[in-house]
């Protein structure tokens, strides 16, 4: 556990060196002294319904202690992003220091202040603070059972345990309901209260996790299912394409002892009439090999990102997750360049500097053109989800002075190391005509259709990734993720190849974009769902809200379908040269 604890925190400390200002105080290496100053510091505003409409704690009529004011930094480009914004309570707390009911400071209610304090109260406003990277979470006031009356909570008393050095637990209750009405002055209180506790340190966190929900018997019963459906899919896949792939090499054998009158008179058909144009280079070569190299790039990305949060339990710190995010996105770009430039090289593309560009910035435009839409609205409302012009200076520098250069090496080494094309059938200088084939063989059926079993294997675990996101649950169960993500991988390069063999089987060599985009269709299914899960499990309103949910689903969608498009792509890649390579071709 201590090892483990070591390179999470060595982990965290190289992200304070490439993205943050580095702070030195007692909460950063959390250890405290006897009468050690203690902060209180308060977040975000804002109402429960909606957990990404935020504002910043003072921007109602909150009044701070006499304590003189504490700047705060962002540490990382994740807490920036996240929109979190720190500010000095005021309040006097001391490490192992009881306080009685002490007033900090009173507020005249003003007629704009009591209409600021209604309107928080009748939305359901909660806050957050921190103390010692340990977040808590009060709410602003109630409405009597009449309706009529609004009450806003002035006493907080904080009960906060400790375990040698450190500050292992903190919990809030909020007492003192006083009556809203305008001219009349709120006195705001505070208490603490130490105690030993015999939590450690390392596990301090625990308390915020729900094992109740996300361990549940439903999720252990998905994981089941999704198994069981890749081990049946595997099973029938092989049965399918064994059996079938056997007679057609049995009746193309026998084709081959035929003399020519015999072979013209004969009614041939089949995946073999297409050897001369099934590794024609896909129409807008650029394009598609952007995908595929933002595809490779973005499971690469997640699988190093499931693993760090499986080892390093990045969600005790605050925008740790997101920033290892940007940080592995960055460093794996190279990934990007090399399997998007080898395979436009390997179709013959010429103009690779500007396939190197279109797949370096395919993602991060999506990315900053959603957020930064998102931004302005944010802006308007005033919200602390607003992202600092800094910031997006700090992530426009990231994308062109570190994710386009290590794109750019990618690329040079792909086009040498395995741009050259090594095709077991030569390709026709003339394209084949495509026969008419049945309405469910057509390329647009099959990418209807493909999506719905890989979304059928993961839509469970969607159900517990929204409610983390866009509820007050922390996802701690990457072991889950892991497993979906592996599970997906395997059941969307099944669904691929069985469409793709009966794409080819009707005649139609037009592959690729068929197998990306059938794979990719899963994303599309997502966000229809996401559709479902705003309407029928969340209470969310309002047009900020709405627009950040919707946005970002579709973000968080298009992700999804450009990785499921490459898993796709790369199984059918391999069973076509599989298959093509075993039949002898005149």
């Amino acid at each position: 556990m201590s090892d483990c604890r070591m390179a999470r925190k060595t982990f965290i400390l190289l992200f304070a060196i490439l993205f943050t200002h580095v702070v030195l105080c007692d909460e950063h290496d959390h250890l405290y002294k006897d009468g050690d100053e203690v902060v209180l510091w308060m977040n975000t505003v804002g109402p429960y319904h909606n957990r990404q409409e935020t504002y910043s704690y003072f921007s109602l009529p909150f009044c701070r202690g006499k304590k003189s004011s504490i700047s705060h930094y962002h540490e990382t480009l994740g807490e920036a992003l996240l929109g979190v914004e720190l500010e000095f309570s005021g309040i006097d707390i001391d490490y192992k220091g009881d306080f009685s009911h002490t007033e900090y400071c009173t507020v005249d209610l003003t007629e704009e202040k009591y209409q600021a304090f209604m309107y928080a109260v009748q939305n359901h406003y909660w806050y957050q603070m921190y103390i010692d990277d340990l977040p808590i979470w009060g709410i602003v006031g109630e409405v009597d059972d009449g309706g009529d009356g609004h009450y806003v909570w002035t006493h907080k008393k904080f009960d906060i345990g400790y375990n040698e050095a450190y500050i292992v637990d903190v919990n809030l209750t909020s007492e003192v309901k006083v009556k809203l009405k305008p001219g009349i002055k709120i006195p705001f209180t505070y208490e603490v209260k130490w105690h030993p506790s015999k939590v450690k340190f390392e596990d301090r966190f625990d308390k915020y996790l729900d094992p109740n929900f996300f361990q549940h018997r439903i999720h252990w019963f998905s994981i089941f299912n999704s198994f069981m459906m890749v081990i049946f899919l595997v099973g029938l896949v092989s049965m399918i394409l064994m059996r079938t792939l056997r007679k057609d090499y049995a009746r193309y054998s026998k084709e081959e002892d035929l003399d020519d009158m015999e072979k013209d008179l004969g009614d041939e058909y089949g995946w073999k009439q297409v050897h001369g144009d099934v590794f024609r280079p896909a129409s807008n070569a650029l394009l598609f090999s952007a995908f595929i190299g933002t595809g490779y790039h973005i499971a690469t990305v997640s699988m190093f990102v499931i693993l760090f949060a499986i080892i390093g339990e990045l969600y005790t710190e605050r925008g740790s997750l997101l920033s290892t995010a940007i940080f592995v996105y960055a460093a794996t770009a190279p990934v990007n360049g090399y399997s998007g430039g080898s395979l436009y090289a390997r179709m013959g593309g010429k103009l690779w500097i500007k396939q190197m560009v279109v797949s370096a910035f395919l993602m991060p435009a999506a990315v900053c053109g959603t957020a930064f839409f998102i931004n302005f609205i944010a802006i308007y409302y005033h919200a602390s989800r607003a992202i600092p012009f800094t910031t997006m200076v700090a992530v426009s520098c990231i994308c062109i002075f570190v994710i386009l250069p290590l794109t750019l090496v990618g690329t040079v080494l792909g086009r040498n190391l395995s741009g050259q094309p090594d095709y077991p059938c030569r390709i026709n200088a003339v394209p084949r005509p495509i026969p008419e084939k049945k309405w469910f063989m057509e390329p647009a059926v099959i990418t209807v259709l493909g999506g719905v079993l890989p979304f059928g294997s993961i839509f469970i675990e969607m159900y517990f990734i929204f409610t983390s996101f866009w509820a007050y649950k922390i996802y701690y169960v990457y072991g889950f993720m892991l497993l979906v993500f592996l599970i997906l991988l395997v059941v969307t390069v099944c669904v691929t190849i069985v469409c793709t063999y009966f794409l080819l089987n009707a005649e139609d060599y037009r592959w690729q974009w068929t197998s990306f985009m059938a794979a990719a269709s899963t994303a599309g299914y997502v966000y229809i769902y996401s559709f479902y899960y705003f309407f029928f499990k969340t209470k969310m309103y309002g047009f900020f809200q709405t627009s950040f949910y919707f946005g970002y689903m579709a973000l968080f969608s298009l992700a999804l379908g450009i990785m499921c498009g490459t898993f796709g792509y790369i199984g059918t890649s391999i069973f076509v040269r599989k298959i093509y390579s075993t039949v002898k071709i005149d």
